[in-house]
């Protein structure tokens, strides 16, 4: 039992211990049990953690340009200069179902209050796909730009009828090999399809059962027979379905690789401001978000708190939020923002309006 042995020597009298080295078995066994803890922490970040990681995204003033390239452009009327600046305000998103944040990422973005952890499932629902999930979210972002231009055009009163249409049919989903990319989309079930909302209805309705679709393609109308599939909790065809609209003139938005719908409201704004003389908000820096419908109400959107404070970073100094996410928003206002709620575009126009001449702002008050 040598290990457990003190030696003891004398110099002038006095006795003292003296502790012995750590025999190599000891100093072996605890650089095997160093070694094995190593190992368990490593195998535990490298674990999938199962969440996805918002922050503040970019900015991207619709009046301006990307890449070189105007946002808003037209080759069949005037696009005029604006002084204001219109922000679209982004959520930046790490991770997606095929690559999760690590642990690592995941505790640095718990303890910071710029970042959101969101179990993986509510942003990726499960059997859907990243590719899937990139597809809608384009799609969105194409939808939600000919709203946008659509609720301007009526505002300066010009008419826009508007039809569904196919975008993309999904490989090996239910559509594939029955409807086709730019399939005009008539009626489903027998009921004529009044926008994206009723179409998604009915395809729920059906559970699953074969549902007969009514369609233009080039020029000659033809049934057809989906059977819908269960993806996470919904029926779905697997074909993204957008908008068309009839516009009187070509009008090109552009964003980059930009997805989902938030931005309608302020691509309305910077339509409206690149079609008519002058400066809608002076040279005032406006952000804001929200999604537009066709009749021009502004729907909610997620990430308020992230996307007011990508809008302060960014030097705005008014931010439109949705009515529906007032009071989400008022919880989270950055400090030397103005951030104003607003329910449809005659509204944000408004308070615009309102900001510029110098009046006084309404306090932000939630009716609900």
């Amino acid at each position: 039992m040598r290990e457990f042995v003190q030696s003891v020597f004398s110099i002038g009298g006095m006795t003292f211990f003296e502790n012995p080295k750590p025999s190599k078995t000891i100093r072996k066994s605890g650089w095997i049990g160093f070694g094995v803890l190593a190992l368990i922490l490593t195998g535990v970040l490298l674990i999938p953690t199962g969440f996805v990681i918002e922050r503040p995204g970019q900015v991207f003033n619709v009046m301006g340009e990307i890449d070189g390239e105007q946002v808003i452009s037209s080759s069949e009327v005037e696009i005029f200069a604006s002084e204001t600046r219109f922000d679209v305000t982004t959520v930046s998103l790490l991770g997606n179902r095929e690559s999760t944040p690590s642990w690592v990422q995941v505790f640095r973005a718990w303890a910071d209050p710029n970042q959101i952890v969101i179990p993986l499932d509510e942003v990726f629902p499960p059997n859907f796909s990243t590719e899937q999930f990139r597809a809608e979210s384009s799609l969105q972002m194409e939808v939600s730009q000919q709203d946008a231009i659509a609720v301007a055009l009526k505002n300066l009163g010009y008419e826009v009828p508007r039809v569904l249409y196919v975008n993309t049919v999904l490989e090996d989903a239910p559509a594939s090999g029955i409807l086709i990319a730019g399939d005009l989309v008539v009626n489903a079930d027998g009921k004529p399809v009044a926008d994206f909302d009723n179409f998604k209805a009915i395809i729920q309705s059906t559970q699953g059962d074969a549902l007969e679709i009514q369609v233009i393609r080039e020029g000659n109308l033809k049934t057809l027979s989906v059977s819908p599939k269960l993806t996470g909790e919904a029926w779905a065809i697997g074909a993204m379905i957008g908008y068309t609209y009839d516009f009187p003139f070509d009008l090109t938005l552009q964003l980059g690789d930009v997805g989902g719908p938030s931005g309608g409201l302020m691509f309305s704004l910077g339509v409206l401001d690149s079609l008519t003389p002058g400066s809608l908000g002076g040279n005032s820096h406006i952000a804001g978000t929200g999604t537009i419908n066709s009749e021009g109400a502004v729907g909610p959107i997620g990430g308020i708190g992230l996307k007011m404070l990508g809008a302060k970073q960014a030097g705005a100094t008014l931010f439109l939020a949705p009515e529906a996410n007032c009071a989400e928003a008022l919880a989270q206002i950055p400090s030397n923002l103005t951030v104003v709620s607003v329910r449809d575009l005659a509204e944000a126009i408004e308070k615009i309006d309102l900001f510029t001449s110098g009046q006084q702002m309404p306090e932000l008050q939630c009716t609900n």
